[in-house]
């Protein structure tokens, strides 16, 4: 086998004359639809792939698709003749401009071979001048290739060879996604050693050093890795010595770094070019030029061979000297490497001669925390998901690191000032950390979680949730959260049931999870309870009680005094002290039902009893008297005495779940989950403890917090089961709405990929004629319901779910308001998604 190596991330141009084989190759050895076919192309705009006439639209076609496949960063493989200048020009184009590599792969089976092959085509009956004239031509650009802007070259020739190549895909230099970490990354040195170890070893690193005591290595005991942002060179006093160091930690694979733009200014100095020796440089020099030339040769390879940024831990962490947009995370090209090293200008300088530099994190959005340095700051300032860590410590200022993935930074005081800066150190205009923005949240966006990837958010989507949030909800810092949607269990193969536990047990059994709780669902509202200290600002009294909207449900006066009355409670159930925390959130129920749906229930469920109720009777009564009279009214006779029952039926249900309050009086809390706290989310902890929780709140205070029952099932176990079913039965039949079945361990991934869902609800028989009407019941109207597809509303349930744990987890992390809330908006707008309307 013969291996062509290539880029996992590029664009590869076939290159060889009609009857090479390129349309074979590219399908036996790249995966379907990572080549795309000029002749393809052709008989797509035209219906015939043969059609020279359409060749103008087919490559059209052919650089839009590439382009959006390199988008996306997917591999790209263009097959088609490729042989003239022309074409190879717009296509190497069209990787610089997705900053992808473009790779050149000749396939030359032999002039006698292509025509032979063309010959023996019917649909090809252009003779063999084309292919000699092809051939001609690919002879001429074989040795320019390289000019041409091909990063690699790959020839095979002769049938034989090209048969027996394989491909063979390398991650990109900069793509180091398998580093997990954990990182400490360190800013801007400059030449100040004795600050890098003052601050290593507040770091926890051990230093190795050499026969004269010189600084040569470093390791972590718990296994960390150092990582530079680059500008270790000039103006410091021993930048031989800072240099040293770090190339011995990169070569013993105990550090990383990028380069710094003053590297790559230093590597045109030690290759001769005329370079000024301005901003540092004369230092940089005259301290190399006591060394050796085998440490200059040392430190010019060094410096030569750091790739313009690094993508660590699986994506999650980019490091580049001046930062990186999102765009260019992975890729590689000049315009990527000349941002990392200088960061984006606007072509303008400031009255200090500097280049003014456009704010690109202001606009950041990514999923990678991007850390970077460059442009000194007197203080570390997070913006959106990037830290600046250059902290000016040459000039007088501070070393300082970023230890990942803890989002801790520790810094150390330079002992002098060793160069004076061109202009003061300010410190970066920076986001407020409350300020929103329109464009936060309007228009198709997709947001980006760590238990799921990216959650895309329509466009129309987002702006039904816009307007329920500024209409409605309360301040955004007020509700850091909204819960899932809840998907029902699969429809139950019983007689007479709609929803059963059978279907839930038998459902978490398939996803592999051993152990589920099924806890009572209360019939009241969702409810978030959120408490925290009062900011002295009049939108923010201290905490809030809202709903699935984020709306409050009582006005202000009441809400403060229900947010007083829990929160005394959790502090003399001690969990303010046990969770070492001065705020907390908590998923509850709160109940009644009619404290939130009064408008419902008086315009939807109370006529429609009161309306059955006074129709059906007297319509009953007069069948029963037609009955008696001999006439033939039997089956319409039983047939309203069973409307009636279900129509008392529904009216009992949805009484079951109101009764007057006053105020607060009447209402109660019914706490499942403990969401977060300083410092922590919950997810992972099982719901045993969670309920616990809730247990300990009832005690302190049984007339606000109703207990929830609750019950474990091991679903692989039949005794278990039916031991599970008859506690729903008992609960339901006792005029319980049902209970909501989940896994026990809380959030499980599933050894198959993917998540579970966070709950299965399973509804009570009686229940659910609130939901489907009092005749739901009725054969035909069951048989209707039944037909009901899940896989949407399970979706949606789960992406809902990912989204309110990404909320948590930016919340817990301290970042900046607009981030918890473009999560939090996010389970709003998918509640605008239509789903089955049966569910």
């Amino acid at each position: 086998m013969t291996p062509v190596r290539i880029p996992a991330l590029s664009l590869v141009v076939l290159i060889g004359v009609s009857g090479s084989g390129k349309t074979t190759f590219a399908r036996e050895k790249f995966a379907p639809y990572e080549a795309i076919s000029s002749d393809a192309c052709r008989a797509l705009v035209s219906g015939d792939e043969n059609s020279q006439e359409a060749s103008g639209d087919a490559f059209d076609v052919l650089h839009y698709v590439a382009g959006k496949r390199l988008d996306r960063g997917l591999l790209t493989v263009v097959d088609a003749t490729n042989v003239g200048r022309d074409s190879r020009a717009a296509l190497i184009k069209l990787a610089r401009d997705h900053d992808v590599l473009p790779v050149a792969i000749v396939l030359d089976a032999g002039l006698d071979v292509a025509i032979e092959r063309n010959r023996n085509r019917p649909d090809r009956p252009f003779g063999d001048g084309p292919i000699r004239r092809q051939q001609a031509q690919l002879a001429k650009s074989i040795k320019h290739l390289g000019k041409e802007g091909f990063r690699q070259v790959h020839m095979l020739r002769g049938p034989d060879e090209i048969a027996a190549a394989s491909i063979v895909r390398e991650p990109l230099l900069n793509d180091r996604r398998d580093l997990a970490g954990p990182f400490d990354i360190v800013g801007d040195v400059h030449g100040c050693l004795a600050e890098l170890l003052d601050l290593l070893a507040r770091l926890g690193y051990a230093v190795q050093r050499d026969d004269e005591g010189r600084p040569i290595d470093v390791s972590h005991p718990d296994g960390r890795t150092l990582v530079f942002v680059g500008d270790l060179v000039d103006r410091g006093p021993d930048i031989a010595g800072v240099l040293r160091l770090a190339i011995g930690a990169t070569a013993s694979g105990h550090a990383l770094a990028v380069p710094g733009n003053h590297e790559a200014k230093l590597i045109r100095a030690l290759d001769g070019h005329d370079v000024k020796r301005t901003h540092g440089m004369a230092e940089t020099l005259d301290q190399l030029a006591v060394e050796t030339p085998e440490f200059r040769a040392a430190v010019r390879a060094w410096c030569y061979g750091l790739v313009s940024h690094l993508v660590l831990d699986d994506g999650r962490l980019v490091v580049a000297h001046a930062g990186l947009k999102e765009a260019y995370h992975g890729r590689a090209s000049g315009r990527v490497r000349a941002f990392a090293l200088y960061g984006d200008t606007t072509g303008e300088t400031d009255d200090y001669g500097l280049p003014v530099r456009y704010p690109w994190a202001e606009d950041y959005r990514g999923r990678a925390l991007v850390a970077y340095g460059h442009t000194p700051t007197p203080t570390l300032e997070w913006v959106n998901n990037t830290i600046c860590l250059d902290t000016g410590c040459v000039f007088g200022g501070r070393l300082s690191a970023l230890r990942y993935p803890e989002r801790e930074t520790v810094s150390v005081d330079a002992a002098r000032v060793y160069f004076a800066p061109a202009k003061p150190l300010v410190a970066p205009a920076t986001r407020a950390v409350d300020e929103l923005r329109i464009d936060d949240v309007s228009g198709r966006r997709s947001i980006e979680t760590s238990a799921m990837g990216r959650v895309t958010i329509t466009a129309e989507d987002a702006a039904g949730a816009l307007e329920v949030m500024s209409r409605f909800a309360l301040h955004p810092r007020l509700v850091p959260y909204l819960p899932p949607t809840m998907s029902p269990v699969a429809t139950s193969r019983r007689e007479g049931y709609l929803e059963h536990p059978d279907e839930a047990f038998a459902q978490f059994a398939e996803w592999g999870v051993p152990r589920v709780i099924c806890e009572e669902k209360h019939m009241g509202s969702r409810a978030v309870v959120y408490l925290r200290p009062a900011r002295r600002q009049a939108h923010d009294p201290g905490g809030a009680v809202y709903t699935r909207t984020g709306r409050s449900f009582f006005s202000p006066a009441v809400s403060a005094e229900l947010v007083t009355r829990i929160s005394d409670a959790v502090c003399a159930a001690g969990l303010f002290d046990e969770l070492d925390t001065d705020w907390l959130l908590l998923d509850a129920e709160l109940l009644p039902w009619s404290v939130k749906a009064t408008g419902l229930l008086r315009e939807q469920y109370a006529p429609v009893g009161a309306a059955a109720l006074l129709a059906l009777p007297p319509a009953a009564d007069a069948l029963a008297a037609a009955a008696s009279r001999g006439l033939d009214v039997n089956v319409l006779a039983a047939r309203t005495q069973q409307r009636l029952t279900n129509a008392r039926a529904y009216d009992e249900a949805w009484r079951r779940y109101v009764w007057p309050t006053d105020g607060l009086d009447g209402v109660q809390v019914a706490p499942f989950q403990v969401l977060a706290a300083e410092g922590r989310t919950f997810a992972t902890v099982d719901h045993e403890w969670h309920l616990g929780v809730a247990d300990r709140l009832v005690q302190v205070s049984p007339d606000l917090f109703r207990p929830t029952r609750r019950t474990i099932v091991a679903v692989t176990d039949d005794a278990s089961r039916a031991d599970g079913v008859q506690w729903w039965e008992a609960l339901t039949e006792a005029g319980g709405e049902g209970m909501v079945v989940k896994p026990l361990a809380n959030l499980t991934k599933l050894p198959q990929g993917g998540l579970a869902q966070p709950g299965l609800k399973v509804r009570g028989r009686e229940y659910l004629r609130i939901i489907y009407g009092p005749d739901y019941t009725l054969p035909e109207n069951l048989g209707r319901l039944r037909d009901r597809n899940l896989s949407r509303k399970r979706s949606l349930a789960l992406r809902e779910y990912v989204l309110g744990l990404e909320a948590l987890d930016r919340l817990v992390a301290g970042e900046p308001l607009w981030r918890v809330h473009e999560a939090v908006f996010g389970v709003l707008a998918l509640e605008s998604e239509p789903v089955d309307p049966r569910l």
